[in-house]
């Protein structure tokens, strides 16, 4: 078990902090676990001979639909999984308070400390914590079982696995958690217990109030001191404020600090991520009870109707993706390197802004996102469907977002619901009454909620301050043109709505591959050719970029992700229209078309690389490039009369005649004293004809 004691003292003299801390520890708990999984015919507990023999050693962070849920369509595990740990407290820790912190348990969990019930939790993506030292036998070994159920259920959001798979299992890691009795609060929605939040941001001063939670186990009132500090990104103070107080025994209490800074260096996004950091030290008698160190980005958001998204005053370019956080042959049980690998290639292909969907992700990468600059929109598992029974589950699962959440700078929105239909009455209702929660928890930032149906008049989404639409022209709906007339319609009948687009793309199998395109295809079909999904993102970005009526726009999706109850382009469980195949290997021709637009990179790219056996002696080339317009040789041979395609950065070659046999090509372009060049192989055996489906898919999508 690692001890973050050390860690701390670190941190906290990277602050210019001194003085002995006897602050809490927070350790890993991740080490020593058995795991069993089900099918139980009974509750395993119940039965000593089946509960006593089949364990095996795993290290949280673990699922058990690390492959089953990706592999075969509706073959995964679906139930009950029982962990167990061993382990002994010593008898220091007598008159302490001790806590576990579960990251994440999917989806439903019990936990119990030789033999008792101490706590549980409904929600497979936020944060939980159980205290459990009335039930610890100190200086002897304990027992601790964590009961962790990924089956749906009507109560609990999402309500079923369609949209995307819940992994089972102690998928996030665990931390053991040790305050004095006097600390501020460790169990307020497992959040920090202090929030941070910040008015009339401006370059020349920002005012910030730092709000912390306390809490006394004891019996008796204690006197106590609140120290809450500013320092910046160097470890210099800033601003500090302490109050004396009598704290009582009855329940949790709030102290607040004021700050007003002048000339504040502000958070700017990827351009400057600066960050302070806010230290809050609980004390007695000069002696440090507890802290807790929370990061400040002095921003400030602004959404407006037909304009754009503001950042500290300045319009900011919303290049968004989406995420899902799962991984080929991992699930979700993923290391702090799997995140830290997507984020690469979020900020590699140039995202300025990322959409968590559709669920409350890793702590870690909002964290990371922070330090970063990426602007990010959270939300809760409410999609696709309602039951009628997650009312109360919905409003849980927002209150835990909100607050484990909401000292991260790089959030800006909060999203509500994804693809919400019927019954309108209670849905919207219901949505009306998450985004009141919403506002009483955090007032300083927006919602939104998002339909798959193009209905601006939808009345589940008028209850939010954005409007979120999936589109999906071209695949699910139409033809991949009439964004177009779309965009030009929602300009003209709804000028006053701040209006995101959500969604959009299509699916790409890397292994299907043609020349030959129509407008629209049948997403019905086995057949996804990785160059109609080039072509939809080709023109739909294009046509994006040149309406600001789009506040912001997200690329569904970043990365292919498991869908465990449907087949589609040939592939079980698999959802393909992500920019970079499921295993992270292949970025499709459609990240580099983006890289190329939103990137200060250098790219230059020649497309269809994998659609190298070519149907035409007669065909195009096309080269992406934003470092100047670039030559192209084929075997050697200059090619002539390029043109302009639908961005400053595409640039296609026409009626290009390839030579039977292999065929070389090469594009150069020389951009401030280097060259650059990319090569890719084709071959031509005569005219063919791979069929490609052009049906034109008009009905109404649920997204997946």
């Amino acid at each position: 078990m690692k001890n973050n004691t050390l860690f701390l003292l670190v941190v906290l003299l990277m602050l210019g902090i001194s003085g002995k801390v006897d602050a809490r520890d927070v350790t890993s708990f991740n080490d020593g676990w058995e795991f069993k999984k089900g099918p139980f015919s009974k509750d395993a507990m119940q039965s000593a001979r089946k509960w006593n023999a089949d364990w095996k050693e795993v290290t949280v962070p673990h699922t058990w639909n690390a492959e089953d849920m990706q592999k075969k369509v509706s073959a995964f595990y679906e139930g009950v999984g029982y962990y167990r740990k061993k382990c002994t407290f010593p008898e220091s820790m007598k008159g302490k308070r001790v806590f576990l912190r579960f990251e994440g348990v999917g989806s439903c969990a019990e936990v119990y400390i030789n033999g008792y019930l101490a706590g549980s939790h409904k929600g497979a993506y936020s944060a939980f914590v159980c205290e459990i030292g009335s039930q610890l036998k100190f200086g002897e070994e304990n027992e601790i079982i964590v009961k962790a159920d990924n089956t749906a259920r009507p109560d609990v959001i999402p309500t079923n696995h369609i949209l995307f798979g819940v992994y089972g299992g102690i998928y996030r890691p665990v931390w053991l958690v040790v305050t004095e009795p006097c600390s501020i609060v460790v169990n307020d929605c497992a959040s920090s217990g202090v929030y941070i939040t910040q008015k009339n941001v401006s370059k020349k001063s920002a005012e910030v109030a730092v709000k912390v939670k306390v809490d006394n186990a004891t019996l008796a009132p204690v006197p106590l001191v609140l120290e809450n500090a500013i320092y910046d990104g160097n470890g210099k103070l800033v601003k500090k404020h302490s109050q004396s107080f009598e704290l009582t025994p009855q329940g949790v209490q709030d102290y607040s600090s004021q700050f007003k800074l002048n000339n504040p260096h502000l958070w700017q996004g990827r351009e400057d991520p600066y960050l302070y950091k806010v230290v809050s030290r609980l004390m007695q008698n000069g002696r440090v009870l507890d802290e807790v160190v929370q990061p400040l980005g002095l921003r400030k958001y602004e959404v407006v109707a037909g304009k754009g998204f503001f950042l500290n005053g300045k319009k900011y370019p919303m290049y968004g993706v989406t995420r899902h956080q799962d991984w080929w042959e991992l699930g979700s049980a993923l290391t702090n390197k799997e995140h830290d690998f997507d984020l690469a290639q979020i900020m590699d292909i140039g995202a300025t802004t990322v959409r968590f969907a559709h669920y409350q992700q890793s702590d870690y990468i909002y964290s990371r996102c922070d330090t970063l600059g990426l602007v990010i929109w959270a939300e809760i598992p409410f999609v696709n469907r309602v039951t009628g029974q997650e009312w109360d589950n919905a409003h849980q699962q927002m209150r835990e977002l909100v607050r484990q959440s909401f000292n991260h700078p790089s959030i800006y929105v909060w999203g509500i619901h994804n693809e919400v239909y019927h019954p309108h009455g209670y849905t919207a209702a219901l949505t009306q009454s998450i985004h009141d929660l919403c506002k009483l928890e955090d007032p300083d930032r927006y919602t939104v909620s998002v339909n798959g149906y193009g209905n601006a008049d939808h009345p589940v989404n008028q209850n939010a301050d954005i409007q979120g639409m999936n589109r999906y022209f071209g695949w699910y709906e139409r033809k991949i043109q009439d964004i177009k007339p779309w965009i030009e319609k929602m300009e003209k009948e709804y000028p006053w709505q701040r209006l995101m687009l959500t969604e959009y793309g299509a699916d790409a199998n890397i292994a299907h591959q043609t020349e030959i395109l129509g407008d629209a295809l049948n997403w019905t079909s086995p057949f996804y050719p990785e160059t109609f999904q080039t072509k939809t993102h080709e023109y739909q970005w294009s046509i994006i970029a040149r309406h600001p009526y789009i506040v912001a726009s997200y690329l569904w999706n970043m990365f292919d992700f498991a869908v465990p109850t449907s087949k589609r382009g040939s592939v079980d469980a698999r959802n393909m229209k992500g920019m970079m195949t499921f295993d992270r290997k292949i970025k499709k021709d459609s990240y580099f078309w983006y890289k190329a637009n939103w990137s200060e990179e250098p790219v230059l790219y020649l497309t269809q690389r994998r659609n190298a056996l070519r149907e035409k002696k007669e065909t195009s080339v096309t080269v992406y490039s934003n470092i100047g317009t670039p030559k192209v040789y084929l075997n050697g041979q200059e090619l002539s009369g390029v043109r302009k395609g639908y961005t400053d950065v595409h640039y296609i070659f026409d009626k290009v005649l390839l030579n039977d046999g292999k065929n070389v090509l090469k594009a150069v372009v020389f951009h401030q004293g280097k060259e650059y060049t990319d090569e890719i192989e084709w071959t031509y055996n005569g005219e063919c004809n791979r069929e490609a489906d052009f049906f034109e898919h008009k009905k109404e999508h649920g997204s997946w």
